[in-house]
């Protein structure tokens, strides 16, 4: 969908009336164009009418959940590329990551403050609106060429000097650097790299993880941890001088 952050269509999904106004209020402040559910078999419907930019989503909804919600979205071809940020309350891992394995592109734990829920909106947003990182064949250029992934010859460059990485290591980059600020759990980094029958534990993508980092030298940095939930590839990265 081609559209500017400013003029964005956001349904926002939330059965707490004060918290949808809040919502609401504070995208249109941004330019954005605020629409309001207060379930999810609404939301459907109104998304089945009118698909948005972006649907802001609460996990706790009267009648459907927001992972089923979010499950029937991604599950039809018509509505599973449009991004969903969840809202969940604090501490709640368990349901965080089952929304993102279910395909949500980022959340927001309540309570949360407008300015950060916009920032990740504004961020979500322009991921969509952004071309993935650019492609030659089959490699990945990063970083301003700085960084190669060569998927054909299975080798990684730094600076155009090839880097030795083991084969879980070139993929778990490779699963990252795809698309770029996107969060993968642990068990989607797994099927990734492995398929989705292996059975392998998440200390085991922590150790690949760090032993990567090493290698990566001064880009060590572009993956990021994101605490509770898996890893990202970083959307921009600063490079020591």
């Amino acid at each position: 969908m081609t559209v500017s952050t400013a003029k964005a269509e956001i349904l926002i999904v939330e059965d707490e009336p004060e918290i949808a106004e809040l919502i609401e209020f504070h995208a249109q402040r941004e330019g954005m164009n605020a629409r309001t559910c207060h379930s999810g078999r609404l939301a459907l419907d109104a998304i089945r009418r009118q698909a948005p930019d972006l649907i802001v989503l609460d996990l706790m909804l009267p009648d459907l959940s927001g992972l089923e919600v979010c499950r029937r979205l991604k599950q039809a071809a018509e509505t599973r590329n449009i991004p969903i940020v969840m809202v969940t309350a604090k501490g709640e891992e368990s349901d965080i990551v089952a929304g993102l394995e279910l395909g949500a592109d980022d959340y927001v734990t309540k309570p949360f403050s407008p300015r950060v829920l916009m920032a990740r909106l504004k961020s979500v947003l322009r991921r969509q609106l952004e071309e993935l990182p650019r492609k030659e064949g089959n490699r990945i250029v990063l970083l301003s060429g700085s960084l190669v992934i060569d998927a054909d010859r299975h080798e990684t460059l730094i600076d155009g000097k090839k880097i030795d990485l083991t084969l879980t290591e070139f993929g778990i980059l490779q699963c990252l650097a795809i698309r770029k600020g996107f969060v993968r759990t642990r068990d989607q980094i797994i099927a990734s790299v492995h398929g989705k029958h292996t059975m392998l534990s998440s200390r085991t993508v922590d150790v690949h993880v760090t032993a990567l980092r090493r290698k990566l030298l001064r880009h060590a940095e572009c993956v990021e941890t994101v605490r509770g939930v898996g890893y990202r590839f970083a959307e921009s990265h600063t490079e020591d001088a």
